[in-house]
């Protein structure tokens, strides 16, 4: 009799593995693989060029002033301020979106990669300092305390790195010539790391005030009365992998083995779907665990077996599917230029095309209007050949026009199918990373959000189901391990958290990301968390996911009635005979 039967798993599968390895473990081999060589490249494109385009851009501007002033200074006073703002009025059409939009990637690149990241860990520190030392105390007062803290003294270190960078940025413009090229670099990275250091002072206190005027969110109380007008089946997390019984990333042995479980999760729904139509299936992300071919492959041959629910089903990105460098390796690093990034990002739009390219609609950024389906757009001015090509053949330019592309294409929208009717709204909220060990996190486009602000609007009595994959705030519960809590925050969390609040009559937030559920909302605002009916257990313990119930309001609005959870039964145990 054998003593191990391969198909449990070994030591091998947990080399990723949150729930086998502490965050502190996983740091220490961090730094004996990882390649310094390519952490040192990677920081001067992800953090050195980012501070310099940005400290760089109001002398650029400055210089082009002066420029533009001198040559028509000669005419005289009166003409020379008419052709200047002429020539202002065109520059600032023709190339100040272009201009805003370089330096806004750049700022929030530096916030994602730096300042949000220093700012979460200090108050998630704290605040499980808190939790711990005081358990009796009020969950709400502890947090505020610990984000006002953390503000407080991040402004102060804000405060003495732009005091040693500044006092004030340096505005002067010198000659263009060789010799002061050093000189106007170095500069320019010093007035990148003013603005940053000053975004700090004021942006920490900003944040934490705002988080403590938000107040700590509630769970959600008691569902509305009524008959469903929709049902919505919410499913997230479901990390297929490209083999029968492969590890995922996060859970190593601990995690089911191969994609069956999603099998029974596609037969229950479509047995209730049968006893009464389900309008929506929502997978809020993380489609597959590391955006593999196999892995997306392995997804459509899941749904061909279920075809009755394919065109009502709708996905979105997470973080495995774009940002997984390495399943195998945590430590792996992937240059901001390598292709790795924008393939499996076309991947994912593959497979969205595939699956609600006809039914989905893209928002055109510049017009605020929502514009022709996800297949059509994809076949203008031939994006889809581009990005087939770049598929094949890779290259530096084809990826910039990849990343463009993906940008480009959220939000997705799918209309409602009557004026008054369910609609939903499609997010990235995924941050750009290049290492494995950082790939949680997330961000939200200040460009995304207002184009999705925008389609709501085409359509005033309609309600929405607005979809991301990353949490906009910490649950209100004690507990979470430090890694939970600063390796998966949405970045803008909280200003997007705002912006949405203004919508939260007639809308309710989905979202993954956590793997456990959670029904609340922040004021007015509903913020539905779904569980992985996969992750979480081994594979013969069950899971379940939410089937939930909407139904349009007396004021309007969107009323979520009470839910329904099916189960999802675990496998038989594995026999010697298999």
């Amino acid at each position: 009799m054998s003593f191990s039967d391969p198909r449990d798993g070994d030591l091998e599968d947990d080399a990723s593995s949150t729930s086998r390895h502490s965050l502190l473990g996983h740091a220490s081999r961090m730094l004996l693989e990882i390649s310094l060589p390519k952490l040192v490249l990677a920081a001067v494109m992800l953090l050195v060029v980012p501070a310099l385009l940005l400290g760089a851009a109001p002398k650029v501007v400055l210089w082009l002033t002066e420029t533009a002033w001198h040559g028509v200074a000669r005419f005289g006073l009166i003409i020379a301020l008419a052709s200047f703002a002429i020539i202002a009025g065109v520059a600032s059409w023709r190339w100040g979106r272009l201009l805003f939009r370089v330096v806004e990637r750049n700022f929030w690149a530096l916030n994602a990669g730096l300042v949000q990241p220093l700012y979460t860990a200090l108050r998630e520190a704290t605040r499980l300092a808190l939790e711990t030392a005081a358990p009796g105390r009020p969950l709400a007062a502890m947090r505020r305390d610990a984000g006002l803290a953390a503000g407080a003294l991040i402004a102060l270190l804000g405060a003495a790195v732009a005091w040693w960078a500044g006092p004030l940025p340096t505005l002067r413009v010198a000659a263009f010539g060789a010799g002061d090229l050093v000189g106007i670099a170095l500069d320019a990275i010093r007035n990148g790391v003013w603005v940053i250091a000053v975004y700090l002072m004021v942006g920490a206190p900003a944040w934490s005030i705002a988080e403590a005027l938000a107040g700590t969110p509630e769970d959600i109380g008691p569902p509305v009365a009524g008959e469903a007008r929709w049902r919505v089946a919410h499913l997230s997390d479901i990390h297929i992998v490209g083999d029968e019984y492969g590890f995922r990333l996060e859970c190593g042995r601990d995690g089911p083995r191969g994609n069956s479980r999603l099998d029974r999760v596609l037969e229950l729904l479509e047995a209730e779907d049968a006893v009464r139509r389900i309008d929506v299936v929502l997978i809020t992300g993380d489609i597959t665990d590391a955006a593999r071919n196999a892995e997306f492959i392995a997804f459509e041959d899941a749904l061909a077996r279920h075809p009755s629910l394919r065109d009502r089903i709708l996905i979105i990105p997470g973080n495995h599917d774009v940002n997984i460098v390495d399943r195998a390796n945590p430590s792996r690093l992937e240059l901001p230029i390598a292709p790795g990034g924008p393939l499996r990002r076309l991947r994912f739009l593959s497979a969205m095309a595939r699956l609600q390219g006809r039914r989905v609609r893209v928002v055109d950024h510049d017009t605020q209007r929502v514009g022709p389906t996800f297949d059509a757009w994809l076949a203008q001015d031939g994006r889809g050949e581009t990005l087939a090509r770049f598929m094949d053949d890779g290259g530096l330019r084809a990826g910039l026009a990849a990343r463009a592309t993906w940008n480009e294409a959220f939000p997705l929208i799918a209309p409602p199918a009557t004026p008054d009717g369910l609609g939903v709204v499609l997010l990235d909220s995924n941050a750009e990373t290049h290492f494995s060990f950082t790939n949680a996190l997330g961000i939200l486009g200040m460009s995304q959000l207002r184009a999705a602000e925008a389609a709501m609007r085409e359509w005033p009595q309609a309600r929405w189901l607005v979809a991301l994959h990353h949490h906009l705030v910490e649950y209100p519960r004690p507990g979470a391990s430090l890694a939970d809590r600063i390796g998966t925050a949405l970045v803008n969390g909280h200003w997007v958290l705002r912006r949405l609040r203004r919508h939260a009559r007639r809308i309710v937030v989905l979202h993954g990301h956590r793997h456990f559920d959670w029904m609340g909302r922040s004021g007015d605002l509903r913020i539905i968390s779904a569980p992985s009916p996969v992750m979480g257990a081994l594979d013969r313990e069950g899971r379940y996911f939410w089937l939930h119930a909407l139904a349009p309001a007396a004021d309007g609005g969107l009323a979520l009635l009470a839910p329904q959870r099916i189960e999802v039964p675990g496998a038989e145990p594995l026999d010697e005979g298999g």
